[in-house]
C-alpha cells in the first residue's frame, strides 16, 4: 500500500521531464497553428450570416469585383487608339527608286507613264501604309478591345487622330494603286512592273507610346466604389448576404490582410498562440500530477493522452489553414472515448476539454464549437462506461451525434430565433462525424498494440473457453480449470466492490495457473486415485515443481501473445511468497540446517496494481478453502482473515495502490461468496419400502 505524498514523491527529475513534455507538445501544436490572423469566414451569396455582427475596425475602400473591373476596363479600351510613327521620307525614297527603274527598264513609255504611276503612289503614302508586322487587329486585341476605329499618327512631334479606314495595308495600297484612273490606259504595261516592291510601310507601330497610353487608361478605372468608415456595421448576424455585402466583406478581408503583413504582427500572434497553448497544456499536466500521479509511472498513459491531443489539434489547424470542409467533421469524440476505455472518466473529460479549447482558439465561432464538442464528449463518456461489445460503440456514436446536433440547434435558436436561417451543412458534417466515430473502432486495436493497453472487448475475446489454452487446460487439468473459474468469479466481485477492473481480473484469473498444464498431476486439484508424485520427490524438488507453474505460465503467455497485463497477473499471483507446505516440511525435518529460502520462493514480483492484489487474495483464499473440514461461517471467516492478514504482514501489498479499506471490503466479499458456494444443502429423505 503506497503513500501518495505529493511533496515527497515528485523529484526534480520528474519536474524536468514534465516541463520537457509540455514544451515538446506546445512546440508541435503551435508550429501547425494558422499563422494568418485574418478572420476566416465561410459565406455564400444568398445565405444567412451565421457569425456575430461584423463591424469595421478601420477605414477601408470597397473594392469592385474582378468581373466589374474587367468590364469597365474593356469599356475604356473600346475607343483606345494605338500609336504609329509616320515616316515622310519613305514616299520620296520609293518614288525615286520606282522612277529610276521605269526610266531604265521602260524608256519607250515616256515621262507621261512615270507621272501616271507616281501621282497615286504619293497620294497613298500621304494617307499612310501600316506596318503589317503588327496588324491593327492584333494591337487592339492585346489592349483589350475588339476593333480599331482610330489610330494616333505621330508626324515629327505632331500627334493626330486618324480613322483606321483611311490608312492602308500593303495589300490594300497595291489594290488602290492599280485601280487608279490615271493608270487605266497602262494596265498591260503595269503587269510587267512589280509595284509591291515599292509599297513599304511608312506607319510603324510605336509600342512604347501605345503601352503607356493603355496603362493610363487602365489606371483611370477606379478599383473601389466607395469607402466604409471605422465603426460602421458591415453585416448583422442573421442577415442575408447580398452580392453588395459579400463584396464589402471581401474588401474588408483584403484590406485586413494588407494591413497585417508586418513581421511584428506575425511575431505577436505567435507569442499569443504559445502563451495560450502553454497555459492549457500546463493545466492538463497539473491535473494529472495532482489527481492521476500513477499515470506518470507508466509512460503509455501519457503517451496516449498527448498523442491524441497533438494529433487532433494539428488536424484541426491544417483544416482551418487550408479551408478544408468544417472542423465539425473531425471525430473529436474519440478522444474521450479512448481515454475513458483505457484510463478513467475524469481524465477523459479533462483531455477532451484541453483539445476543444485549443482548437476553439483558431476558429471564428469558438463558443458554439466549445458548446457542441463538450456536450458530445461528455455524452460519449457517460454512454461508454464499459466497452464490452461493438454495438456499444454504435449506440454511442448515434447518441453523441444527436446530442451534438441538438446542442448546435439550441445555440442557433438562442442567437437567431428563426428556423429558416439554419445552415444545414453543419448538421451534415455532424452526421458524417458520427459515422467516422463509429468507424474508428479499428483504432482501438491500434491504440492497444501501440501503447500496450487492453480493452474489455479484447478481454472478453480472451475469456472465450474455446481459446486454445483454456480448452487445453479444461482437458488436461480440469481441477485447475474449475479453480480458475472460481477465482475469476471471486476476483470480479471484489473488483466491482473496490473499484478495480472486473473484466481484467476475471480474464487474468482464467490464465493465472495456465502453467500447470505442463505437469498437471503435481497439483492436488488434478490428482485422483490417491496417487501423489510428490511422494517420490524431495521437498526442494517438489517446491521447484510447484513454483515452475509460474515460469511455465509466462512461457505459454509469450508463445500465445497474451497481453502484458495478463502476463503480469500470471507473474504476481503468488508474488514473492513461498511454497509454504514444502518449506515448512523441510524446516521441520532439518531444524539445524541452514535453508536457502530462494529454493522455496516464487520469482514474483509482488503485486503492483489493484487487480493483481485482488487476484492474489482470491487465489489463495479459494485454494485454502478446499482444505476446510467443515464450512461454517466462523471457519470461513477465520480462514479468510488468516490468509489475507498473512499477506499483509508479509508485505505483499507494499508496492500496490490498495488501501486497508479495500482489503477489508475484499475480505467481506470473499466471506459472503464462500458462504454461498459452500452452503449446507438439505438432506433428502429416503422412500420407505
Amino acid at each position: 500500500m503506497r503513500n501518495f505524498n505529493l511533496k515527497s514523491d515528485i523529484t526534480w527529475r520528474d519536474v524536468a521531464l514534465r516541463v520537457a513534455q509540455i514544451i515538446f507538445t506546445v512546440a508541435i501544436i503551435v508550429w501547425f497553428m494558422p499563422r494568418d490572423n485574418k478572420p476566416n469566414f465561410k459565406m455564400e451569396v444568398g445565405k444567412v450570416w451565421l457569425y456575430n455582427d461584423l463591424t469595421a475596425t478601420f477605414d477601408f475602400p470597397v473594392y469592385k469585383s474582378d468581373s466589374i473591373v474587367q468590364r469597365e476596363r474593356e469599356e475604356v479600351l473600346r475607343d483606345f487608339e494605338p500609336y504609329y510613327v509616320y515616316d515622310n521620307t519613305v514616299a520620296d525614297r520609293q518614288a525615286r527608286e520606282l522612277a529610276e527603274y521605269l526610266r531604265k527598264e521602260m524608256p519607250e513609255e515616256g515621262s507621261a507613264f512615270i507621272r501616271a504611276v507616281l501621282v497615286p503612289l504619293r497620294l497613298i503614302y500621304r494617307e499612310g501604309i501600316v506596318d503589317t508586322k503588327e496588324p491593327l487587329q492584333a494591337v487592339v486585341l492585346s489592349a483589350g478591345g475588339d476593333s480599331v476605329a482610330h489610330l494616333r499618327r505621330i508626324d515629327n512631334k505632331e500627334v493626330t487622330s486618324v480613322a483606321a479606314s483611311q490608312v492602308y495595308t500593303p495589300r490594300q495600297a497595291y489594290e488602290e494603286l492599280v485601280k487608279s484612273s490615271l493608270l487605266i490606259p497602262y494596265q498591260s504595261v503595269l503587269q510587267r512592273v512589280n509595284l509591291n516592291n515599292y509599297l513599304v510601310p511608312n506607319l510603324t507601330y510605336d509600342e512604347d507610346h501605345t503601352e503607356s497610353a493603355r496603362l493610363d487608361l487602365l489606371n483611370s478605372v477606379p478599383l473601389s466604389s466607395n469607402v466604409v468608415q471605422s465603426g460602421q456595421k458591415i453585416v448583422a448576424q442573421g442577415e442575408v448576404v447580398t452580392p453588395q455585402i459579400y463584396q464589402v466583406i471581401e474588401s474588408y478581408l483584403k484590406e485586413f490582410d494588407r494591413r497585417n503583413q508586418s513581421q511584428s504582427g506575425f511575431s505577436l500572434m505567435v507569442v499569443g498562440e504559445v502563451l495560450f497553448v502553454l497555459l492549457i497544456v500546463t493545466l492538463l499536466t497539473i491535473y494529472l500530477t495532482l489527481y492521476r500521479k500513477d499515470f506518470f509511472e507508466q509512460t503509455r498513459f501519457l503517451g496516449m493522452v498527448f498523442t491524441l491531443l497533438i494529433l487532433n489539434t494539428v488536424l484541426a489547424s491544417l483544416m482551418v489553414s487550408h479551408s478544408i470542409l468544417h472542423v465539425y467533421i473531425l471525430p473529436l469524440a474519440i478522444v474521450p472515448i479512448f481515454v475513458r476505455v483505457f484510463m478513467d472518466s475524469r481524465t477523459a473529460i479533462m483531455t477532451h476539454l484541453t483539445v476543444v479549447l485549443i482548437i476553439a482558439s483558431i476558429l471564428q465561432k469558438p463558443l458554439e464549437f466549445i458548446g457542441v464538442e463538450m456536450a458530445a464528449g461528455i455524452t460519449a463518456v457517460y454512454s461508454l462506461r464499459e466497452l464490452n461489445s461493438r454495438s456499444q460503440l454504435f449506440w454511442t456514436a448515434i447518441i453523441t451525434t444527436m446530442v451534438a446536433m441538438l446542442t448546435n440547434l439550441a445555440i442557433f435558436l438562442i442567437r437567431h430565433n428563426d428556423f429558416t436561417k439554419i445552415d444545414s451543412s453543419e448538421y451534415v458534417y455532424l452526421v458524417i462525424c458520427g459515422i467516422v466515430v463509429f468507424c474508428c473502432y479499428p483504432l482501438l486495436y491500434v491504440i492497444e498494440k501501440f501503447f500496450g493497453f487492453i480493452s474489455d472487448i479484447t478481454l472478453i475475446e480472451l475469456s472465450d473457453m474455446n481459446k486454445d489454452l483454456l480448452r487445453r487446460m479444461s482437458e488436461v487439468a480440469p481441477g485447475t480449470f474449475q479453480h480458475s473459474i472460481q477465482v475469476g468469479n471471486l476476483s470480479a466481485e471484489i473488483a466491482r466492490k473496490i473499484g478495480g477492473n472486473p473484466q481484467l481480473v476475471r480474464t487474468g484469473a482464467l490464465y493465472h495457473d495456465i502453467g500447470k498444464i505442463q505437469n498437471p498431476i503435481y497439483f492436488t486439484e488434478n490428482q485422483s486415485g490417491g496417487i501423489n508424485p510428490h511422494d517420490n520427490l524431495s521437498y526442494i524438488e517438489s517446491a521447484q515443481m510447484i513454483i515452475s507453474h509460474v515460469t511455465e505460465g509466462l512461457k505459454l503467455a509469450d508463445k500465445h501473445n497474451l497481453p502484458v497485463q495478463i502476463r503480469d497477473l500470471i507473474a504476481t499471483h503468488h508474488g514473492q511468497g513461498k511454497a509454504k507446505y514444502f518449506f515448512i516440511k523441510y524446516k521441520n525435518e532439518h531444524p539445524d540446517e541452514p535453508v536457502d529460502d530462494l529454493l522455496f520462493t516464487y520469482p514474483g514480483p509482488n503485486p503492483f496494481t489493484k487487480e493483481q492484489a485482488i487476484l492474489m487474495m482470491a487465489d489463495a483464499v479459494e485454494a485454502a478453502s478446499r482444505s476446510l473440514p467443515d464450512y461454517t461461517e466462523q471457519s470461513i471467516r477465520q480462514l479468510v482473515n488468516r490468509v489475507i492478514d498473512g499477506m499483509v504482514s508479509d508485505g505483499f501489498f507494499h508496492e500496490c495502490p490498495i488501501t486497508f479499506r479495500d482489503i477489508q471490503y475484499a475480505k467481506t466479499v470473499l466471506i459472503e461468496k464462500l458462504k454461498t458456494i459452500y452452503h449446507t444443502r438439505i438432506s433428502y429423505p429416503e422412500m420407505k419400502k
